[in-house]
């Protein structure tokens, strides 16, 4: 996925401004594509000079101006199109460097490892907790998308990653009795 295709999908359901976007990518996406707000901002002004999007400034009284932006038919067919190309179906993240540091972690006493992998254990479980809210996420952006057939999707990555995270966790404690027999 590319941070411009996730963009696009979430502009696909209606117009929204920057900071709804950075939101929704945090409360929805977040287990799987991060985004930083800077980021985002970015690449909008990149996608409006490719015309598929449109922005307008909102002035509001009470609060600071916004800026709306819309996607375009030249975006929409842009977004169509990514999501026919045909692509690995199991992609998987690169540059992970906890697991660089777990293959050489022969160098260190096997203490010190199973510490690393018992504040993996810990880590990860902070995050499948925060995904605990994601359901309520789902309903809240149902309700502002036409099709709610739509958010239908969003529950599905939702729960692969809470499966994704829940494989994790057993992954580690798998690998922290191994290691306590060779003590």
């Amino acid at each position: 996925m590319s941070l411009k295709h996730g963009l696009l999908g979430f502009l696909n359901y209606g117009a929204q401004s920057g900071y709804e976007l950075d939101k929704a990518f945090k409360d929805s996406l977040a287990f799987f594509w991060q985004a930083q707000t800077s980021q985002i901002y970015r690449e909008l002004n990149r996608m409006e000079e490719k015309k598929w999007l449109t922005s307008e400034i909102i002035f509001q009284n009470d609060k600071p101006n916004k800026k709306m932006y819309t996607i375009t038919q030249e975006g929409r067919d842009e977004l169509l199109c990514w999501l026919r190309e045909p692509g690995k179906t199991n992609s998987t993240k690169s540059n992970n460097t906890f697991l660089m540091k777990l293959f050489f972690s022969g160098e260190l006493p096997i203490e010190e490892n199973i510490r690393k992998l018992q504040d993996f254990i810990e880590e990860t479980k902070q995050r499948l907790d925060a995904m605990s809210n994601i359901g309520s996420t789902v309903e809240e952006y149902t309700s502002q998308i036409p099709d709610p057939r739509k958010a239908f999707y969003w529950g599905l990555t939702a729960e692969y990653g809470r499966y994704e995270y829940e494989m994790r966790i057993q992954w580690a404690r798998k690998m922290i009795e191994r290691m306590e027999k060779m003590k």
